[in-house]
């Protein structure tokens, strides 16, 4: 089978609100100019796969449309899936998460939501691609943004549901999954992006990217916080932070080589004690 070069930019589009500090105060015209611009430059970035952060679908604070249906038809998907983390009904109605754009089909999906707050609230989404008859899994993430400890118990609730899914559906992946998004830490040792590397180690030797660069806050980037986590299958990897103030993140794209699959039924990841897991529903 001939090698498969493929291309996955991760971007926090903090509710199409660009710069301005606090969504809400920004006019529906000017979120759908702003998303025209990602449109425009994920057009001329090319992925395969985009994972967006705070993405809404009908919010609104943020225009009250579907952000992801109109980014889709802009940048021209063909399929996507919403992860939905935060809903709240009424006059002040809140519908956001996170979600995946995709150039291959998307052949399951399941978003897990971390707690039940109305508002703010964090969680992940798995995608599975098929990629030339290939199964290619995704997890994208965002983590809570003030507390370590908050962001050590989700990791341990990723984890578990992790190990879960692995029996079920690892038989049939290409590889083990691709985990990236918004970690709301930097790569300290002591924080979410060293646990979960050495978490992912059961699967087999992970790369983290981007190895240089920072993605916040964009017009003057000091920390890193947008992270791929790719396994042993992605070959040859080639990472870039876009230069780009669309966000308050900027985009990481990552290119990789789709090598050879890479047993995921040899290993577990460890469960760790306590941890539980809260499923929902597929979407």
């Amino acid at each position: 089978m001939p090698t498969t070069r493929l291309r996955l930019v991760t971007f926090n589009i903090a509710h199409g609100r660009g710069l301005t500090p606090i969504q809400g105060l920004t006019s529906r015209r000017k979120i759908q100019t702003n998303l025209l611009k990602i449109a425009h430059l994920l057009h001329e970035l090319r992925p395969d796969f985009v994972a967006l952060q705070e993405i809404d679908e009908h919010s609104r604070w943020a225009g009250n449309f579907d952000h992801l249906e109109f980014l889709q038809h802009h940048a021209h998907f063909p399929y996507a899936v919403f992860g939905i983390t935060t809903r709240r009904e009424g006059l002040l109605n809140l519908r956001y998460g996170n979600a995946l754009l995709s150039r291959h089909p998307i052949v399951e999906s399941e978003c897990i939501t971390f707690g039940q707050r109305r508002i703010g609230e964090k969680g992940f989404l798995y995608a599975e691609l098929e990629v030339r008859g290939r199964h290619v899994p995704i997890i994208n993430l965002h983590l809570h943004y003030r507390s370590r400890v908050h962001r050590f118990w989700q990791l341990d609730r990723l984890i578990a549901w992790l190990a879960l899914k692995q029996q079920v559906c690892g038989a049939h992946w290409h590889m083990p999954p691709i985990v990236c998004g918004d970690f709301n830490t930097s790569r300290t040792k002591a924080d979410a992006t060293a646990s979960l590397l050495s978490h992912l180690r059961h699967f087999g030797q992970y790369t983290l990217h981007p190895q240089h660069g920072h993605t916040y806050p964009s017009p003057w980037p000091r920390r890193t916080v947008d992270f791929v986590f790719l396994p042993p299958a992605c070959r040859q990897p080639r990472d870039e932070v876009v230069s780009a103030m669309l966000s308050d993140h900027r985009p990481v794209l990552v290119e990789f080589a789709l090598g050879p699959s890479s047993a995921v039924t040899a290993a577990e990841p460890s469960r760790p004690a306590g941890a539980e897991v809260k499923r929902a529903g597929a979407i």
